[in-house]
């Protein structure tokens, strides 16, 4: 059965242009090749085992000792107790690759052993795409190559030994004398050869990077090793040639295991990468907000001003929704490609773009006069449909009324007026958006508000709560201390609670959906968040020192949580779960009010 070990046993290799799953045996059970949406080189995470996979450990179960990233960098160390010995693999794929002649996807895996000789194995079965198709194998003296047309892979060794794909090769690996395997990718280019230890210096080369990276972000922010974790973990997931983060680099790590809630996440949602905007911002991390707005320009283009509710990472239409015939994970079926979800109207992600846009020019950026005009005509779009029914936030198969779109929309109309402050707009087009932005603040505060609670609900005329309304400190519709929000975030905590620090994101079983789903991750976030900026800082300290536990043992985060085990579920790693925790460190360091533990 695909799915024998837990999400979280994985660990994410990536070098922004696609990423790689590991678990604690050594397996990479995932790499999607040329990028993050494309084919499966190694599946067998939801493909099964003829999906394939590129084993590098103990020829033998061991005990894991210690599984970490090297402080401050993208390499993934895993060390196993073999016999008397213990064998350590350091791996990392090469992020750096510009300006010199190198392969666009380049892993380097190094096996070292410490105390005595370790028995250890080689497994390379890559099979690629839909069909697990075996490639066209070549030896070019000592390199091993892999082909499927325009499709090509190139797994070399220091020291030489022979790799048959598919075949378990064994090696000794002695103290003083590290194995090193360099795998290079090329898809439509030239296949390029790299000696191991040039690939070695690589990753040496790449950690340093990483590591100046890091210097720059502020030693004062709280809980600073995670907020490290999380920002790094964010942009290895930012698809550099673009600038776009993509949501996860999974499909159809399930919600609800056994289950149908399984969908693809490889594609780019403008509102999860504004959120990531501003946790970067935040950090003073500009360039990888000036990056994604520079991208939303150009993707946007063809659709403008309708903003798409998600793009793929160059900007185009995501690809139709179909099934493969896959076992999935923790036979989790249908394993998916595409997302039909890119057809919805979502009225929120309106805001969120504006915001970020907002929070660009707050720290001192101007946009430009492009960059302007296309979120002139956002906001102008909002004023046209806020009225309409939408998807919303959690993207539900049947519109409906949904408060908390309509509150992005203020918001959207909110920043975009802020925004007009320093840059050119028309007395016309200002007092229309106005009108707009107070006329969505009376209808909200009449038909969104439970008068019973005196909290905001889900949907006009229901008592339901939505956990994404804990936004509503960050706001400004209403003041941060009011009895309203302070009673919406009450609500939510009380009501929509999975235990613990948890949160379930609507109440369960509500979404026209078969089967449960897990606490939704990013909404415990948010919650510090909402605590911190109304005053209850030691509360929020508390609640985000719970979220720790909860993190994967490499500091990682899915999507969601089932609430009786703590296993994490859906899409894994997931940016919105690692932005989401930045900005509720960022809102302890600027809260006010109670101080709370340091």
């Amino acid at each position: 059965m695909t799915g024998e070990r837990p999400i979280s046993d994985y660990g994410l290799l990536g070098d922004t242009r696609t990423a790689a799953l590991v678990a604690s045996d050594g397996a990479m059970d995932w790499l999607c090749v040329p990028r993050f949406d494309g084919e499966p080189l190694f599946g067998r995470l939801v493909g099964g085992p003829d999906a394939g996979t590129f084993r590098v450990g103990p020829a033998r179960p061991a005990t894991v000792l210690e599984r970490r990233y090297r402080q401050h960098t993208a390499t993934l160390e895993t060390t196993w107790a073999v016999g008397g010995g213990r064998l350590r693999l350091t791996e990392a794929m090469v992020a750096e690759v510009s300006g010199r002649l190198l392969p666009t996807t380049l892993v380097v895996r190094r096996l070292s052993a410490e105390g005595a000789a370790v028995d250890a194995v080689v497994e390379f079965d890559p099979r690629l795409g839909v069909r697990h198709r075996r490639p066209r194998v070549q030896q070019r003296h000592r390199t091993l190559v892999c082909e499927w047309g325009a499709l090509a892979v190139a797994l070399d060794s220091t020291p030489t030994f022979r790799i048959e794909p598919g075949r378990a090769t064994p090696l000794t690996v002695r103290p003083g004398h590290p194995v090193t395997l360099v795998l290079a990718v090329a898809h439509r280019e030239p296949l390029i050869h790299i000696e191991p230890t040039a690939g070695w210096d690589l990753l040496v080369a790449d950690e340093a990077r990483w590591r100046a990276w890091i210097a720059e972000i502020d030693e004062r922010v709280p809980f600073r090793e995670h907020v490290v974790r999380s920002l790094l973990t964010m942009r290895l997931l930012t698809y550099s040639p673009s600038g776009a983060p993509v949501a996860a680099p999974t499909t159809s790590l399930p919600e609800d295991p056994g289950g149908e809630r399984n969908w693809d996440y490889r594609y780019v949602w403008p509102r999860d990468a504004s959120i990531g905007v501003s946790a970067f911002l935040s950090v003073g991390k500009a360039d990888e907000a000036q990056g994604f707005l520079a991208w939303l320009l150009h993707a946007s283009r063809l659709q403008r001003p309708r903003l798409p509710a998600l793009l793929t990472l160059h900007g185009r239409h995501v690809p139709a929704e179909r099934e493969l015939d896959w076992p999935g994970y923790l036979d989790s079926r249908p394993v998916r490609v595409g997302n039909a979800a890119a057809g919805q109207h979502q009225l929120d992600g309106y805001g969120w773009v504006i915001d970020a846009a907002w929070a660009f020019a707050q720290a001192g950026h101007r946009l430009y006069a492009e960059t302007w005009r296309a979120v002139r005509g956002f906001a102008d779009v909002v004023c046209q449909c806020w009225p309409e029914p939408d998807a919303g936030i959690w993207e539900v198969r049947e519109p409906a009324q949904h408060v908390h779109s309509k509150l992005m929309g203020w918001l959207a109309l909110d920043r975009a007026l802020a925004i007009a402050d320093t840059h050119p707009l028309s007395d016309r087009q200002r007092r229309r958006w106005q009108r707009s932005r107070d006329a969505i603040a009376a209808e909200v505060r009449t038909r969104g508000v439970d008068p019973s609670t005196n909290s905001y609900v889900r949907t006009y005329g229901s008592r339901d709560l939505d956990a994404a309304l804990l936004v509503l400190p960050l706001l400004g519709l209403d003041r941060t201390g009011s009895p309203r929000v302070r009673g919406t975030i009450d609500a939510i905590r009380d009501r929509l609670s999975a235990g613990g620090p948890l949160l379930y994101r609507y109440p369960p079983g509500r979404d026209g959906l078969p089967g449960t789903e897990g606490a939704f991750l990013p909404c415990s976030f948010w919650l510090v968040q909402a605590l911190a900026r109304t005053g209850r800082r030691r509360e929020a300290v508390e609640l985000f020192e719970a979220m720790v536990d909860h993190a994967s043992p490499l500091g990682l985060y899915a999507e969601e949580a089932d609430p009786a085990t703590g296993a994490h579920l859906g899409n894994y790693p997931q940016t919105l779960t690692h932005a989401a925790l930045v900005q509720a460190a960022l809102a302890i360091r600027d809260a006010v009010g109670d101080p709370g533990p340091a």
